[in-house]
Parts: structure tokens; C-alpha cells; sequence
């Protein structure tokens, strides 16, 4: 019996073996890929940021990485038996982003996989949002448009099509595919030279030199804001590396169907449509659906406008009022810009505005009072000298100058008062106001390291600025913001410009902890207004925050970034100086959209921003004075 169960082992061991070895093969000869040479989107993505935009391309869009789609073309017999080439990446853009494939290794010189991402990324800036062009008409209009405006780009594209017209082949197909290859094979080599595509029974072999004949498109949901019980925020949203999927709009099934037999055909695997309702309750296996999504071809979605037979709601988002920070203020209302309609939403977002009134004072951490004492004696060189100011009515001595002309006009016989016969010691000032607004979102509870968060960093960032601008005399404020939709936007007031700054203020950085989500824009307007109430001349808006706007509504992607855009135009268009220090690695992809090449600065270590934001402070009032 054993040498049985042992000769049975052996020979399943040997057709695993054959099946992994016939596997690899099958592969290996079904599919043109060339691992060895390919070249990954992430080792290129911020070279690609930064090509697309200097030719022109849509500044508010980020690289990403575009999910493989399914094709219906024709396959080799290799192929079908290999199970291969029923997908393919290809590039396409939407409202949020350049969406590229995550690796190019179609070619076998690493150099011509690279010369094609920087051929997409340059047809990608000629493109449109408006074209109604056919997918073979329009993607020759985009080379012809990058082939004129950059003829350098010419010598790369003519080695692009000679190599991938060597990997073309036809074979003994029908006459109306051949055709239908024939003429894209002119259209590459002469873009503009075909019209249109002639008709056949299959789609034409993917172009990889070319935009995406049937890009992924999201599904269109009925056009009305929900209740608020209905609003939720998307878990694609919050899943930035999960790529675009093609979603579809299903029909609800019907729930008043009773009881049914469960039979095996009955149940559903993940590709089909399953009606369960997540609008009231948390995700449980979030990471296990991630990467289902991830496999899945097309989503379904549906809205159900039933309610729910049995509804218990637990508000476990906001804090209860007995402790939460006391509300300074709860009836400014501000706008919000909405990119598509191209206007300014009046009265759109409530702003609450708070202080915490329970924080003990502290004295300042001990781990920073090396740095501060450090970090103080730099910026009292910023303080402008004191100086002396004359013919004052009264003061600390006497003006010897302006005595002496009072007792020799007194002696000439001129009858006049004795007034303004002292001087005064006072401090300069310097005619200069700003404004920290830092972003307190449910982010900053993340951990950098094995010791500190996000919030941590901000802490003691917010530690050292202030003791630094004490030294300098400067005005300032300090407030958070956080938001939970449009209603409501909280404010935390820190430090207003009429206090002073000390173990209280101290108290308050302390009691901070992360909040909800990030509606940069209208931290950014509550902030003009507080700077417009300022006196100085000279009025510095610096935001601190560690990721993109987004919030649980619509305020997310294209929407947020134009948002938080038209909020900093008004910001500069009131003569104000906006900048953005953030400690989000892909802060280059958007922040040049939103401040200019020069608005902004990435800290790539967190740890480092405590020290580093008191010295980009005086960088920027020196080049403003």
C-alpha cells in the first residue's frame, strides 16, 4: 500500500512538473514580450510628469497606470492554446488622468520601450476632450499634430513603427482583415493618408503607438445629489493604485422575491452582479476586495432607492458635542468652484470654526528645545534693530535736540509749548503678516517610522515655527482644517494674530489629532479671509498638508485639484503670496497645476519638516522684502 501511495505521489509530481515546464514554453513562444528589456512606468512616471506638461499637455493630470482591457482580435493558434493575448494594455486619458501601461517590454531594445512611453506621453499632450473623431482618424490627426509641433520627435516615432511593423503579421487571413491591416500599417508610416478604416468581421491587432480605440469609461449614475443618508464615500477613491475600471450600470434585483431554492448554477462568482448594499455599513475585507477589483474586467453598480426595512444609525464620525472643541463660529458660508459648469457655487461650504479650550498649558517638548533655542537665535537676526524715535510727547529720556530748540526759541522771545520733548526706544517691524494652514485630515494618522505619525511631524513643525516667528516679531496665525463634505468644514484656530504666542497656544498644538478629509479649497478661502482682516503690507499664505484635496462627496480628483486652484488665483488676485509645503511624494504630479514650478516644495523625509519649514519661512520673506 505504501509503495502504491508513493508511485501515485511520483507521478503527480511528474505531470506537475510536465504541466509547469509545458507552461513556461507555451508562453514563452505564444506571447512577443521581452522581460529582460522592459522598462516600468514607475521608474520613469516623473520624467513622464514632466515631459507630458512641457508639451503642452493638461497640467492637472497625474501618470497612472492604465489596466489591461480585453480585445477580440484575431490570435495565432499558439496563442488560443496558450490562453494568451486576451488582454492588453494600452494608453488613454480621462478627467483625472494620463493612464499608461504599467510596463512596455513589447519591444526588445529597452531604448525603443522607453522611446514609446515618451511617444505616448507627447501623441497624449496633442489630445482633446473634444474630438468626435473615430478612433483610426483621430489618433492619425494626434501623430500629425506631435509630428509638426516637435519635429525632433520624428527619428524616435519612424524607429517606433519600423520595429512594431516586424511584429505585425497577417498571415492567411480573410481580405477584408487583411485590409483592414493594410491600412493601418499606411495610416502609421503616412499619418493622415487614410480616412477611415475599411469594415471587417474582427477589430484590427491592438497599435501600441496609438490611444485606446474603447478606453474604460465610468458609468453614469442618475444625475441628483443623494440624501444625506444615501451619500458614502467611494472605496475607489480612497484606493488611488487600484487602476480604472469599466463599470456598468445594473439593473437592482428585485428583493420582494421571497425565499429561493439555492441551487449550484444559482451562485455567483465575483464577475456577476451581486445586489448587496453597502451604504450603512463599514467594509470588512477591504484588502480581499481590493484584489478582486483589481480582477475584475467590468464593475456593476447600482443605485437601490429603497430603504432599508431595519435602519440602526450610529454616528461614529464626529465627536459627541461634550467632547468636542468649543465652536467659535459656525455661519460663514463660502464658495466652491465647479470646473464642469465653469462657475463659482455661492454659499456652498459651511465653515465651523473651533478652538480647544480644554488643552492644559505645556511647556515646549524637551526633544525640541535644542532646535528651538537653535532656530531662535537665526531668526532674531530677521528682527529689524531698534531705533529711536524723536519728539515724542513723552518717552524713556529726554530729546537733547529737540530741548534745545525749545529753550532758544524760548529765549528769542517765541512763545511756544512744551511739547514733544522726549524720545522713545522701540523694535522695528517688519511689514509682514502669515497665515499656516495646516491640513489635520484622517492621513496624518499614518506612521513614518516605528516612532512617530504624520501628526507627530506636523506637532512639532507647528512648535518650531512658532517659536521662531516670536523671534522675528512677525505677525502670524496657526490654524487646522479638516472636512466631513461640504458641511462642515472645520476650522481649528491655533493661534489667532491677537494672541500671543505661549504655553497655552502650546497646549492647543498638543490637543490636535487627525480629523476627516481634505477640502483644501475652502481651507484656503476661510484663510483669505482671516488675512484680509490683517494690516500688513505684505500677507504669506503657507499651507502645510500631506496629500491631494479630497473629501467624501464629489470632491475628489479633477474635481478637487481645479477647486483648490481657482482658491489659490483668488488667493494671488488679492496681492496675497501663497505656498505649499507637503510631505506627499507624488506632490509633483499635481502641485505645479495648483502654485507654479515655483509654489511649492516636497520634503521627501517627513522627520525632516520640523527643521526645515522655520528656514523655508525666512527664504520667503527674504525674497519678498
Amino acid at each position: 500500500m505504501t509503495k502504491k501511495v508513493s508511485k501515485l505521489l511520483e507521478l503527480v509530481e511528474m505531470e506537475e512538473h510536465v504541466g509547469s515546464w509545458w507552461h513556461t514554453f507555451i508562453t514563452q513562444h505564444s506571447e512577443q514580450r521581452y522581460p529582460e528589456a522592459a522598462i516600468l512606468l514607475s521608474d520613469i512616471q516623473h520624467l513622464l510628469g514632466i515631459w507630458f506638461r512641457a508639451l503642452g499637455g493638461d497640467g492637472a493630470l497625474e501618470i497612472a497606470g492604465a489596466d489591461a482591457t480585453l480585445i477580440s482580435s484575431r490570435r495565432s493558434m499558439l496563442q488560443r492554446m496558450a490562453g494568451t493575448n486576451k488582454k492588453t494594455e494600452l494608453a488613454w486619458r480621462d478627467e483625472n488622468a494620463l493612464r499608461l501601461p504599467p510596463q512596455i517590454d513589447c519591444f526588445p531594445d529597452s531604448s525603443l520601450n522607453r522611446d514609446l512611453y515618451l511617444w505616448l506621453g507627447a501623441l497624449a499632450a496633442m489630445e482633446t476632450n473634444t474630438h468626435q473623431e473615430a478612433w483610426f482618424a483621430h489618433n492619425q490627426k494626434l501623430t500629425r499634430a506631435a509630428l509638426q509641433q516637435y519635429p525632433g520627435l520624428q527619428e524616435k516615432y519612424l524607429g517606433l513603427v519600423e520595429a512594431h511593423l516586424e511584429q505585425r503579421s497577417t498571415g492567411r487571413w480573410p481580405a477584408d482583415e487583411i485590409a483592414q491591416e493594410q491600412a493601418i500599417r499606411r495610416a502609421l508610416i503616412e499619418p493622415g493618408s487614410m480616412d477611415r478604416l475599411p469594415p471587417a468581421r474582427r477589430m484590427p491587432l491592438p497599435v501600441p503607438l496609438w490611444l485606446h480605440p474603447n478606453p474604460p469609461r465610468p458609468a453614469s449614475m442618475p444625475a441628483h445629489e443623494p440624501s444625506q443618508d444615501e451619500q458614502t464615500g467611494s472605496r475607489a477613491r480612497e484606493l488611488e493604485e487600484v487602476q480604472r475600471k469599466e463599470t456598468e450600470q445594473a439593473q437592482s434585483q428585485d428583493q420582494e422575491r421571497g425565499m429561493i431554492t439555492v441551487r449550484m448554477e444559482n451562485i455567483f462568482s465575483w464577475g456577476e452582479y451581486v445586489n448587496v448594499d453597502r451604504s450603512k455599513e463599514e467594509d470588512q475585507n477591504q484588502e480581499q476586495e481590493d484584489e478582486v477589483a483589481r480582477d475584475l474586467d467590468k464593475i456593476s453598480i447600482s443605485r437601490n432607492g429603497k430603504p432599508p426595512k431595519t435602519k440602526i444609525k450610529f454616528d461614529l464620525d464626529l465627536p459627541s458635542e461634550s467632547e468636542d472643541d468649543e465652536i467659535i463660529s459656525d455661519d460663514l458660508m463660502l464658495p466652491e468652484w465647479d470646473w464642469k459648469k465653469r462657475r463659482l457655487i455661492p454659499d456652498h461650504c459651511r465653515i465651523v470654526e473651533l478652538v480647544a479650550t480644554d488643552a492644559p498649558p505645556l511647556p515646549l517638548p524637551s526633544h525640541l528645545q535644542k532646535t528651538a533655542r537653535k532656530l531662535r537665535s537665526q531668526f532674531q537676526a530677521l528682527a529689524p534693530a531698534r531705533i529711536w524715535h524723536r519728539f515724542r510727547p513723552e518717552g524713556d529720556a529726554v530729546d537733547l535736540d529737540a530741548y534745545l530748540r525749545y529753550r532758544t526759541d524760548r529765549a528769542s522771545g517765541c512763545n511756544v509749548a512744551a511739547d514733544n520733548l522726549y524720545r522713545q526706544m522701540n523694535a522695528g517691524a517688519r511689514d509682514l503678516a502669515c497665515l499656516l494652514l495646516a491640513d489635520l485630515s484622517l492621513s496624518t494618522d499614518t506612521w513614518v517610522n516605528d516612532h512617530s505619525r504624520v501628526m507627530d511631524v506636523i506637532q512639532d513643525s507647528l512648535y518650531l515655527f512658532a517659536e521662531s516667528l516670536t523671534a522675528t516679531g512677525d505677525q502670524f496665525g496657526i490654524y487646522g482644517f479638516t472636512s466631513r463634505k461640504r458641511d462642515p468644514v472645520r476650522i481649528h484656530a491655533i493661534k489667532a494674530f491677537d494672541e500671543s504666542y505661549n504655553s497655552h497656544i502650546r497646549g492647543r498644538i498638543q490637543a490636535l489629532k487627525p480629523g476627516y478629509y481634505t477640502r483644501l479649497g475652502a481651507g484656503i478661502r476661510f484663510a483669505a479671509e482671516v488675512l484680509k482682516r490683517q494690516g500688513a503690507g505684505r500677507r504669506l499664505l503657507l499651507i502645510l498638508t500631506d496629500g491631494k484635496p479630497n473629501d467624501l462627496d464629489q470632491y475628489e480628483g479633477r474635481y478637487g485639484i481645479e477647486d483648490t486652484r481657482h482658491a489659490i488665483q483668488a488667493v494671488r488676485n488679492l496681492g496675497f503670496h501663497p505656498f505649499c509645503v507637503t510631505i506627499d511624494q507624488k506632490g509633483n504630479d499635481y502641485l505645479p497645476h495648483l502654485f507654479g514650478s515655483s509654489g511649492f516644495v516636497v520634503i521627501r523625509d517627513p522627520m525632516e519638516l520640523p527643521g526645515q519649514l522655520p528656514l523655508l519661512y525666512a527664504r520667503l520673506t527674504a525674497q519678498q522684502r
